[in-house]
């Protein structure tokens, strides 16, 4: 999948889970559990054990996700991420080298970003979204509609906070996505054997996404 039908699922799944288990087994039922729930879009963190291995499994089994590699540091990681299939790339922080990396390769590059400094030098260097993270600890869906108001042509996904109660405001604040973790992402559920949890929940953002791009 080239970048542009990559950078397009994402803005239309409206959601971008962080995936964080505490084993490649786990990793995958939760994996199972999102697609179920509607979800297109998965983000690995590097923070799994077997993160790698996590990414390439998931991209084989081919379970109708797309399969990005998330907590990427630095471009020596973005690249073993990209040899194992991950077909976009997620930082919590700004590192120049790994945006220039992903550009070279044509590879979607989310970068992590919170001051408007930040967030537009992230953009000038070639950022296809900037993650903008920990959104919460600086005012959430109040931050990011500050950020769009000097900057509308920003694509931001905010990261940290986002949850069921705020994630209506996040969108209509211009959120292009929704960074989701530990809200969606319910280790507990897996290792409890009930990933249905994830499922419903995982339907319910999806429905909250169709709400606000409805217009309702």
């Amino acid at each position: 999948m080239d970048k542009n039908r990559v950078l397009k699922e994402i803005e239309e799944s409206g959601l971008l889970p962080v995936l964080r288990a505490d084993s490649s087994e786990q990793a995958v039922a939760i994996a199972d559990a999102i697609v179920a729930g509607g979800i297109s879009v998965l983000e690995v963190t590097m923070t799994v054990p077997g993160a790698i291995d996590v990414i390439r499994t998931l991209v084989k089994q081919s379970k109708g996700l797309l399969i990005g590699a998330g907590t990427v540091l630095d471009p020596e990681t973005a690249r073993a991420c990209m040899l194992a299939g991950a077909q976009f790339i997620v930082s919590p922080t700004l590192n120049l080298k790994t945006i220039a990396l992903c550009l070279r390769y044509g590879v979607a590059v989310i970068p992590g970003a919170l001051t408007p400094t930040e967030v537009l030098t992230a953009w000038e260097a070639g950022a296809d979204i900037v993650k903008v993270f920990p959104c919460s600890a600086v005012g959430g869906a109040k931050y990011l509609k500050a950020l769009h108001g000097p900057m509308p042509q920003l694509k931001l996904i905010p990261t940290g906070g986002v949850s069921l109660a705020t994630a209506e405001d996040f969108l209509r604040s211009g959120a292009l996505a929704l960074g989701v973790g530990s809200d969606l992402v319910d280790t507990k559920a897996v290792a409890q054997g009930k990933p249905e949890i994830i499922t419903e929940t995982a339907a319910k953002y999806m429905a909250i996404v169709k709400k606000v791009r409805g217009g309702n």
